[in-house]
C-alpha cells in the first residue's frame, strides 16, 4: 500500500484563514481574564455603530460576560449615518444586549468641531455650508498606479454636484483635527459609562487601522482592551460569519462615518480591497518573496512592491500614534 503526501498550498488568500472557533475560544478567555483578574472590572463597554468591527467585539463580548453584563452605546452626532443606528439596534437585539443612545452633538458644538472643520473647507470651497457633502480621499488605486499618499477633498453641493480639490497641507490637518474631535467625544462617554458600571472600556480597532494609524489616539485608540488589534480586517470576517453576525452588516463596505459626505475607508485610507491589502501584508510579514505573492494573487511583482512600500511607509509615518507616553526619571 503506498501512502500519498498531499503537496502543500501555496502562498495565497488561503493563508489568512483561521481556526475560527480555536480563535473565538482563545479570545474569549482573553477577554475574561484581563477584564475580570487583570482590570478587576465587572464587565464591559463598547461603541457599536453597526459596522463589522464593533459588531465582532460586542459579540465576543457577549461570551465572556454574558449579555446583562455588556453595555452597548450608540454615540450618534449631527451628521452620523441613520444606517449607523439600524443597525447598531439590530445587532444589539439579535444578541440580546441593552443599549443606551448618546448623541454627541452638544459636545462637538462646545469643542467647535464643525466650525473648525467647516472653516478649513471653506477655504477652497468658499460656499461650503449647510445642505453640503464633504469627503476626504486618497486617490488611485495602488494596483494601477504608484502614487504618494496626497489627500483630496471633495464636496457636493446641496443639487448633488460633485467638486474636488488636492487638500494643502494645513487645510488637511485642520479638517482632520476638528474630525478627531468626534472620537475624542464619544471615547469620553465611554468612560463616563464604564467608570458608573465598573466595567471595562473595550477597543474595536483591527491590525489594519491599529498598525497603519487609521485610528484617533486617545479617541478609539483610548482603551483597555483591544481583542482584535492583531487581526486583518479580513479575518474579522471569518469570525464574524463564525458568530453569526447579521448578514446586512457583513455585506455594509466598512466606513468611518465621519464626514457629511460619507467615505469608505478602502477610498479614505487603504487603497485597494482587504483581501488583496491583506494577503501581500501576511505574505510580507512571512518573508514570502514578492514574486510568489504575486503569483498567488495573480498579480505582477511591481504590483505587490507598490502596496509593501505603501504599509512600510504608512507605519512609519504612524509610529508616534503607537507609542506609550514618554515619561522622565529622577537621576
Amino acid at each position: 500500500m503506498t501512502q500519498t503526501t498531499k503537496t502543500p498550498l501555496k502562498f495565497g488568500r488561503h493563508s489568512l484563514d483561521l481556526n475560527v472557533e480555536a480563535e473565538v475560544d482563545r479570545l474569549v478567555k482573553g477577554l475574561q481574564d484581563s477584564v475580570l483578574h487583570q482590570l478587576n472590572r465587572r464587565g464591559a463597554v463598547l461603541g457599536i455603530s453597526g459596522g463589522i468591527d464593533s459588531s465582532v467585539v460586542l459579540a465576543l463580548c457577549v461570551r465572556a460576560f454574558g449579555a446583562e453584563r455588556v453595555t452597548a452605546l450608540l454615540l450618534p452626532e449631527g451628521e452620523s449615518s441613520p444606517d449607523s443606528a439600524t443597525l447598531a439596534h439590530m445587532l444589539a437585539n439579535h444578541y440580546g444586549v441593552q443599549t443606551l443612545t448618546e448623541d454627541i452633538s452638544g459636545a462637538l458644538e462646545g469643542f467647535g468641531c464643525y466650525q473648525r472643520r467647516n472653516e478649513a473647507i471653506q477655504k477652497l470651497f468658499p460656499d461650503f455650508g449647510s445642505g453640503w457633502g464633504a469627503k476626504i480621499t486618497l486617490p488611485g488605486n495602488l494596483l494601477e498606479q504608484e502614487m504618494l499618499n496626497v489627500f483630496y477633498l471633495t464636496v457636493t453641493d446641496p443639487n448633488g454636484q460633485e467638486f474636488t480639490k488636492r487638500l494643502p497641507p494645513r487645510e488637511y490637518s485642520q479638517i482632520v483635527a476638528a474630525s478627531n474631535l468626534k472620537q475624542r467625544a464619544r471615547m469620553s462617554m465611554l468612560y463616563y459609562h464604564a467608570e458608573l458600571r465598573n466595567y471595562a472600556v473595550i477597543g474595536t480597532p483591527n491590525k489594519n487601522e491599529h498598525l497603519l494609524g487609521f485610528f484617533v489616539k486617545h479617541g478609539d485608540g483610548g482603551i483597555d482592551v483591544s481583542p482584535i488589534g492583531h487581526l486583518f480586517k479580513t479575518q474579522v470576517y471569518q469570525l464574524a460569519r463564525y458568530l453569526d453576525v447579521p448578514e446586512e452588516i457583513q455585506k455594509r463596505p466598512p466606513t468611518s462615518d465621519t464626514y457629511p459626505g460619507g467615505s469608505t475607508q478602502e477610498e479614505f485610507f487603504f487603497r485597494l480591497p482587504f483581501d488583496i491589502l491583506d494577503t501581500i501584508w501576511l505574505g510580507h510579514d512571512q518573508g514570502i518573496p514578492n514574486q510568489e505573492i504575486a503569483e498567488g494573487l495573480g498579480l505582477t511583482v511591481e504590483q505587490v512592491e507598490r502596496v509593501v512600500n505603501d504599509i512600510i511607509r504608512k507605519q512609519r509615518t504612524t509610529t508616534y500614534l503607537r507609542m506609550p507616553t514618554i515619561t522622565f526619571h529622577s537621576t
